[in-house]
């Protein structure tokens, strides 16, 4: 299997259930309109909340964590002659951290649970 670029660039993954539960957890725990509500450089109070993980792996490392997962036990390779992209892409989550709110499920098990997932439904 080829991927593009050199695999070196960061990247954030969330599992849809972590998701779906900060999701909740904002709507009973977050007034963006409160008075306590975290206000930009005019004073405005801002009106989003980032929703991440705030841990992010190499595009290699992901790679691997996914060919682990489907049981591919073939080569992997990389064309760098194909771009990177971005270097890092990550969010800032300490506004939700700061509410009380964690992503609960690690890469690797989210992976495993959704080629699970996926594979019932062949």
């Amino acid at each position: 299997m080829t991927y593009w670029g050199t695999g070196r660039p960061l990247r954030e993954f969330l599992h849809v259930d972590d998701l779906g539960e900060a999701c909740v957890f904002a709507l009973q725990h977050w007034d963006p309109s409160g008075p306590d509500a975290p206000r930009d450089a005019a004073g405005e109070p801002l009106t989003f909340l980032n929703v991440g993980t705030g841990v992010d792996l190499s595009i290699q490392e992901l790679a691997q964590a996914v060919a682990e997962a489907v049981g591919y036990r073939g080569a992997i390779s990389w064309d760098i002659s194909k771009p990177d992209g971005t270097p890092k892409k990550q969010l800032d989550v300490s506004r939700l951290a700061g509410l009380g709110w964690r992503a609960r499920i690690p890469l690797a098990e989210g992976l495993v649970s959704t080629v699970e997932a996926f594979r019932s439904q062949l």
